[in-house]
């Protein structure tokens, strides 16, 4: 059998992906969710994705947003999914649960788009809540144009609604302020550090 190219493999992954979201669409309408809502979603986020800039592929941004909804159905289901996520969270805690807590999802949402080597489209790890004590601190994944800053591009945020993805522009979303991971860690270090020194 010949090698692939790269037309061949997008190809392939195309068809793939086509695959997964009729999986998805089927467990959806199982639940009693239509699926042209779905159709619909995923298409509006790929609309959002392509609009990011001129120079964003728009198969790879069809591609995006395609694995986007499918990966985070299928997360739902690996991470046991029954109960809202605060819900969740405190059995992953008391081990009655894999997984299931943000930085869960956003490293697994992560490590699946990263997977396309996308060449037009950048992934970033964001935090928010790291230095507010009255809330928790909250993980996830943001898709952006190459090149651009993580503050130009789309949460992708599954763990938000329990494994429905929840997807806005980083600076439209008014419920977290988004800072960097890894700012956000260097600065714990850094606090880490000086508690430490006193």
């Amino acid at each position: 059998m010949p090698p692939m190219n790269n037309l061949s493999v997008r190809r392939t992954r195309t068809i793939l992906g086509y695959l997964g979201l009729l999986v998805l669409m089927v467990l959806s309408a199982c639940a009693g969710q239509p699926t042209s809502h779905k159709m619909n979603e995923v298409t509006a986020l790929a609309t959002a994705i392509k609009a990011l800039g001129p120079e964003v592929d728009p198969l790879e941004a069809d591609r995006a947003a395609r694995i986007a909804f499918v990966h985070s159905g299928e997360l739902a289901l690996q991470y046991q999914i029954t109960d809202p996520p605060l819900i969740h969270n405190t059995k992953v805690n008391m081990g009655l649960r894999p997984r299931g807590l943000c930085w869960h999802w956003a490293e697994d949402m992560e490590t699946r788009l990263t997977q396309e080597e996308f060449e037009t489209l950048d992934l970033h790890r964001a935090i928010a809540n790291s230095k507010n004590p009255f809330r928790i601190e909250h993980s996830t994944t943001i898709i952006s144009r190459k090149g651009d800053t993580m503050f130009d591009g789309i949460v992708l945020d599954p763990w938000r609604k329990g494994g429905q993805l929840t997807w806005i522009g980083t600076r439209a979303d008014t419920d977290y302020k988004w800072l960097p991971q890894r700012q956000v860690l260097i600065s714990k270090q850094e606090r880490k550090r000086r508690r430490a020194r006193n």
